[in-house]
């Protein structure tokens, strides 16, 4: 008589009630939802996955995120209701990835939860959202006044026997960058070690130096942060996000191959770092009451030159704070959108899907937008839909890459601009560059080489020459010259400068610039008739912020030729 084993009758039941689920799962997939369906004991489970939904939101969402493929992932899902799947979509899209839903078991899910013991604590951050959270980011901020503290943290972290040890430093690396206010991190690996600069008001600053051995987990840990293949020697591109209490800080990372391992660059989207008000930027009362003007208009075209780098979208942003009204609608079409702005409809060109400058441009102008802001105008096309737009009855904002204010109207004129509709369509081109300000605490009065002396004069005499009274500028032409030169002290990180401030020059469409415009004039030619509206140029605004102390004749000179004539 054979013998009752009740074990083995339990398991083939429950094999066999699994089999049952599996078959009416896959029946509902298809049939009542429209999903796909997917049995994960067949299917191998990516651990990188797993990093886009944390283990309590998928137990709570009864969801299981298995595959991870360039910026597509697979997440199957018990209950597909309309709902869930709109959310997961939406959590997905902010971290940049496209998800693709399937239907499974909920042996299935079981199976792919258990694989969330596997990501050791120090790796358990959501991919696209690195969880520093805002107590930890301020609890590490605390002990960094200046960057030799960062160098300090890290060492002593380096020394430490804390388990995450590389999380620890990431942390700190970034905490610092954010709280001395740095633009970019840069970690470069060099023959036989690592490299940590950061960019501290436009000019890169070393750090330290650390072990390859460091560099190499600190590479691995910021390209699963980002979302970035590991194995992946070719250039790569990505992002993550830390809350710093209620903001967003964006970080975008760049990986490029160099000859002894990858050069690592990210920077720092801190929306405090954009937040300038007009009135805080350095431009001369004269200037500011004719941009005021201009901005104020509800039509016409403004455009801000100069190079990258040069405050060319904080000009443009704190133009459209400046005119922020709940009874207006703007739009911006940028690439890609830096900062958010509220009551603002910000859109980003996707060269992929289409959506480039122009095209975005067209579609901005059937949304009945008041003022709208072009990032860039880079082809005649763009250009002369921007002009169009000013000339019905649209502000429209954008730049432009020329040297200086003058050489707008001849680059327009190369996009095939017409001069005739350009007489009507620009109010006002501005030029501008970024100078760093010399610290209030250290910096040191000085008298000027007879070389500085003489440029300075040079100068000096063009605004005389030109009818511009000095004595609004807080300058006594007749007083010996003093000029400040940085020092250097812990407040400034010993660089001897703290913060950025813009020089501008404009040209306003008056009455004598339209008359030159239809005969395609020069640069030259245009500076000439411009001499008389009473505006500074960038080397006399520079001069200017030289003598009133804010920055030094080397910072000027370093993007403005003094001497030209």
């Amino acid at each position: 008589m054979a013998l009752f084993d009740e074990e083995k009758q339990n398991k083939q039941l429950d094999d066999l009630h699994k089999q049952e689920e599996e078959q009416l799962v896959a029946v509902l997939a298809e049939s009542k939802y429209g999903l796909p369906y997917v049995d994960l004991s067949r299917i191998g489970v990516d651990n990188e996955a797993l990093r886009a939904i944390d283990e309590q939101g998928a137990r709570e969402m009864k969801v299981a995120p298995f595959k991870l493929s360039g910026k597509n992932i697979f997440i199957a899902v018990r209950a597909p209701s309309e709902e869930l799947l709109g959310s997961l979509k939406e959590d997905m899209e902010r971290k940049d990835l496209i998800p693709t839903f399937y239907m499974a078991s909920l042996a299935s899910l079981n199976k792919v939860w258990d694989r969330y013991k596997e990501i050791s604590l120090a790796e358990s951050s959501k991919i696209g959202g690195i969880d520093i959270s805002g107590e930890i980011l301020a609890e590490t901020a605390k002990d960094i006044q200046k960057m030799q503290d960062i160098e300090k943290l890290i060492t002593e972290a380096l020394e430490g026997k804390q388990i995450h040890k590389i999380s620890h430093i990431l942390e700190i690396i970034l905490a610092g960058a954010i709280a001395i206010k740095a633009s970019d991190i840069h970690i470069e690996p060099e023959e036989d070690r690592g490299r940590l600069r950061l960019r501290l008001d436009g000019v890169l600053q070393d750090v330290m130096f650390f072990g390859m051995d460091i560099y190499h987990l600190l590479n691995s840990r910021i390209k699963l942060l980002s979302g970035m293949k590991l194995t992946s020697k070719i250039a790569q591109d990505g992002r993550f996000s830390i809350m710093e209490k209620n903001e967003e800080i964006s970080i975008r990372t760049s990986l490029i191959p160099g000859s002894y391992g990858e050069s690592i660059v990210m920077r720092i989207l801190d929306p405090k770092s954009i937040q300038h008000e007009l009135e805080e930027m350095g431009i001369e009362p004269f200037l500011f009451s004719i941009i005021q003007q201009e901005i104020a208009k509800p039509n016409g075209l403004i455009l801000v030159t100069g190079p990258t780098g040069s405050g060319k979208t904080t000009t443009l942003y704190a133009f459209l704070r400046k005119i922020y009204s709940s009874e207006i609608k703007i739009i911006t079409i940028e690439d890609p959108v830096e900062y958010h702005l509220a009551g603002i409809t910000q859109t980003q060109t996707d060269s992929k899907k289409g959506y480039t400058f122009l095209e975005g441009l067209r579609s901005a102008l059937r949304q009945d937008p008041d003022v709208v802001m072009v990032g860039e105008i880079r082809d005649a096309e763009t250009a002369k839909i921007a002009v169009e737009s000013a000339l019905t009855g649209h502000l429209v904002f954008s730049t432009l890459h020329t040297n200086n204010a003058a050489g707008v109207i001849p680059r327009l004129i190369d996009l095939e601009v017409n001069p005739k509709i350009m007489v009507s369509a620009l109010s006002l081109s501005i030029a501008q560059r970024l100078v760093r300000k010399l610290c209030e605490f250290c910096k040191k009065e000085k008298t000027p080489t007879e070389m500085e002396a003489k440029s300075l004069k040079l100068v000096l005499d063009s605004i005389k020459e030109e009818g511009k009274d000095l004595s609004k500028y807080n300058i006594d032409p007749n007083a010996t010259f003093k000029i400040f030169v940085a020092v250097g002290c812990e407040k400034c990180n010993m660089t001897g400068y703290h913060g950025r401030v813009g020089i501008f020059e404009a040209i306003k469409t008056d009455e004598a610039i339209e008359k030159i415009i239809p005969l395609n004039p020069s640069e030259r030619e245009i500076k000439k008739v411009a001499r008389t509206q009473g505006i500074l140029s960038m080397r006399q605004d520079g001069v200017v912020k030289i003598l009133n102390g804010v920055t030094s004749i080397e910072e000027v000179q370093s993007v403005v030729d003094l001497n030209e004539e």
